[in-house]
């Protein structure tokens, strides 16, 4: 038989930040190249925007954009590749591969005719974010986080979280990009469905896709559920990896903090700071105090029973996301996001919005069906 004892303390979270530096990476390049059309070659060597003079217009949000992307890849470079070798070379690495990845982008940029301008100013401002990063992960490598993090993982957590913490912390930032429905990710039906009518237009697989029907706006009652399963849903994924009922408690209060906190950012970003909270309408905040209720009412359950409930309501939540028609705002907002000032976080934050909760589905599954462990958990507070 195979041990169960618990993993090293070193050993979870430096593969953990290999995935995360891989995943994040991936995002980096589709943010980067959005929309992938209008690849032109314009007769100029690739790197001729090292030398062309610096940009005369800027603002703040593109500087803190190009800073800040590239802090994350840093940070989980430099942590990964610190299992294997010294904090020397994994600062190293933590830094020459993000400043060649933004390199090669920029360069790839210059293909980009319509849609994007290639600049040093944001190349340097990605190797100095990366450089953040990077001194940050070796702050956090000579602290004592790491080993706070793997005593938290050890007696705070669940033997077998699979995955359910990473995926956790990246629910506020799915919930930056604008939805239809407040906390409603997930409503990829839409779209998904003209894109196969485009791909498929004049070919004989037209005609085997399913006829689009019109689709009756969610009624005010309809809506307050879907946000109150929307919000349910990832705290019972939290639930069933929490030992206790005073930290589900605080993770209940802080969830809902963060996701307040997104929804704020992405209506100030979209709309400006006085339509802060235009996203809270009657039935979002009936189906706010539902989610609130159902949660503080789901504190003392069991694991597995708050993963099986979690599965439920994205089913339902996705069910009757899906079904309703892209309100014509919500049609804006996503303008505004794929042709403005956004258009560098658009790639991060539709695959987040679009795929967290499928995610969330599959992590939840698979805590449903996780072997019992040896040992009864103390849910007391």
């Amino acid at each position: 038989m195979r041990p169960h004892g618990p993993l090293s303390p070193a050993a979870k979270p430096y593969s953990l930040a290999l995935v995360l530096a891989l995943l994040y990476a991936a995002l980096v390049v589709h943010a980067s190249l959005y929309p992938f059309s209008g690849w032109r070659y314009q007769g100029v060597a690739l790197w001729a925007f090292l030398q062309a003079p610096w940009p005369v217009h800027w603002t703040v949000f593109d500087v803190a954009t190009n800073l800040l992307a590239y802090v994350p890849l840093g940070l989980w470079l430099t942590v990964a590749v610190a299992r294997h070798g010294s904090r020397r070379r994994a600062a190293g690495v933590g830094l020459l591969l993000p400043c060649l990845l933004s390199l090669g982008l920029e360069s790839a940029q210059g293909l980009l005719v319509q849609h994007r301008v290639p600049s040093q100013v944001d190349w340097l401002l990605n190797t100095v974010g990366a450089a953040l990063g990077v001194g940050l992960a070796l702050w956090l490598l000579s602290s004592r986080w790491m080993a706070r993090w793997s005593a938290f993982h050890q007696t705070g957590l669940v033997p077998q979280t699979c995955g359910a913490p990473l995926l956790l912390a990246l629910w506020p930032l799915a919930l930056v990009y604008p939805t239809s429905v407040p906390f409603g990710l997930g409503q990829i039906w839409p779209r998904l469905e003209r894109t196969l009518y485009d791909w498929t237009e004049g070919s004989f697989l037209q005609p085997w896709l399913p006829t689009p029907m019109p689709e009756l706006p969610l009624s005010p009652l309809t809506e307050a559920i879907v946000v109150a399963l929307c919000i349910w849903a990832p705290l019972l994924l939290g639930y069933a990896v929490l030992r206790r009922v005073g930290q589900r408690f605080v993770f209940l209060l802080l969830a809902l903090g963060l996701g307040l906190a997104a929804l704020l950012l992405s209506a100030s970003l979209t709309w400006g700071p006085t339509h802060a909270w235009a996203w809270l309408t009657p039935s979002a905040s009936l189906g706010l105090s539902f989610a609130v209720a159902l949660a503080l009412l789901s504190l003392a359950l069991g694991h597995r029973a708050a993963a099986v409930l979690s599965l439920l309501a994205w089913v339902l939540a996705l069910a009757l996301l899906n079904r309703a028609p892209e309100v014509p705002y919500f049609a804006q907002s996503l303008q505004i996001w794929e042709w403005g000032r956004f258009i560098q976080l658009h790639g991060l934050s539709q695959w987040l919005g679009g795929l967290w909760p499928f995610a969330a589905l599959w992590v939840g599954l698979r805590l449903a069906l996780r072997p019992a462990p040896g040992q009864v958990y103390n849910r007391r507070a």
